[in-house]
């Protein structure tokens, strides 16, 4: 993956590209007013990563370029704030100042919804094993501005870190995290999910381990929460008690420890 800024790029961008190229142990590329044709004829085959006042976007050739949006955590996020419920929060027990641990992040929907509940007191990891996801959200989440200060706030609390769930729950102590969360990319798509469809390309989209699910239940203090399809096997094969009653397409999965 490459890591550049806009054609007419600030100090301070070139500054903040250069570090999370560092961070990310890939190459950091002067944009030098290069079109993004030039550049993906520069670095064929590169995922290309561009930083940008408010976050970041994201090139992979043959894709549609993907930029950092909260999605429907926004919506969410003012309706909670109104004092209206959240199903996902409710599924999994949140309460101010837990740690919670979202093992497939992806661009931090949920994550942003997690740091909500869990407020400021609270501490959440969202991890994401694609790197180019990672550093979207690493951007994203350090410099995206809703105007919503709460939510903006949520954002900042958030810390990402990269690499397989699996391998960062092993390194992680005993009952260090109240809740841990997955939301794997689902078997049988949710096609007309449009805030879904660009992470396929760069997303892993293999099933969950029972390994997984193991070091889940050894890291949480109270719940592990996993979302899903109506009807998916995967509740059943993973040991998860389907929450509440079933309003919509998709649910989640309770494990109570």
């Amino acid at each position: 993956m490459i890591i550049t800024t806009r054609e007419h790029n600030a100090p301070a961008a070139v500054e903040r590209a250069a570090t999370l190229a560092g961070k990310a142990g890939c190459r950091f590329a002067p944009r030098n007013r290069a079109s993004m044709k030039r550049l993906t004829e520069l670095y064929p085959g590169e995922d290309i990563l561009v930083v940008l006042e408010g976050g970041a976007r994201l090139h992979r050739p043959g894709e549609r370029p993907m930029a950092f949006h909260p999605s429907m955590s926004f919506v969410r996020a003012k309706r909670l704030l109104k004092g209206e419920k959240d199903t996902m929060l409710e599924a999994a027990g949140v309460r101010p100042g837990d740690t919670i641990i979202d093992c497939t992040a992806g661009l931090g929907s949920d994550s942003i919804m997690f740091s909500l509940g869990a407020g400021p007191e609270g501490k959440v990891i969202a991890m994401e094993d694609s790197l180019p996801l990672w550093a979207l959200l690493s951007e994203g989440l350090a410099y995206y501005e809703s105007g919503l200060q709460p939510f903006d706030e949520a954002l900042r609390r958030i810390e990402p870190r990269h690499g397989h769930h699996l391998g960062l729950l092993e390194q992680m102590p005993d009952k260090s995290a109240d809740v841990v969360y997955f939301d794997p990319m689902f078997r049988d798509p949710v096609l007309e999910s449009s805030s879904i469809s660009p992470l396929r390309a760069f997303a892993n989209n293999s099933c969950l381990e029972e390994a997984a699910i193991f070091e889940a239940c050894r890291v949480a203090r109270r719940t592990v929460i996993l979302k899903e399809k109506i009807g998916s096997g995967e509740f059943e094969r993973l040991g998860f008690r389907v929450s509440g009653r079933v309003r919509s397409k998709i649910t989640y999965g309770v494990i109570t420890l």
